[in-house]
């Protein structure tokens, strides 16, 4: 299995930016297609961005589309999240997941993914 710590969260001004880091231990990260996904308080978790292994492509919620952007290093075992023109509809604790690419890949669904983090707390104000 594979062990997943976020980090890179904090406090910014609207339209500020941060870059989120999901840190891989375990096993062979180039295994896992990754997601990002986020929790605003008193809401369900929902996706944010989608890489597949390869980092070939990458997939976005039409809320961050155009603003947030997907990458990953297989060599450094790492996972980011570039957040740029952050809204304060961005706050969030946002999750890095993995999914052992065991058949079809079904991005957005949290299902999909066996390993999660624990989070780190995005918060914008306006």
């Amino acid at each position: 299995q594979v062990q997943l710590v976020e980090s890179g969260g904090g406090l910014v001004q609207a339209g500020g930016s941060l870059r989120l880091s999901c840190a891989a231990s375990g096993r062979t990260f180039s295994n896992y297609h990754m997601g990002w996904f986020r929790q605003a308080p008193g809401k369900e978790r929902d996706f944010v961005a989608a890489i597949l292994w390869s980092g070939r492509n990458t997939y976005y919620a039409d809320s961050v589309k155009g603003r947030f952007t997907v990458s990953r290093d297989n060599a450094k075992n790492t996972l980011y999240l570039q957040m740029n023109s952050l809204k304060p509809e961005d706050t969030a604790v946002y999750y890095c997941a993995a999914d052992p690419r065991s058949g079809s890949y079904y991005y957005s669904r949290q299902d999909q993914y066996d390993y999660w983090g624990q989070g780190t707390q995005v918060t914008v104000s306006s």
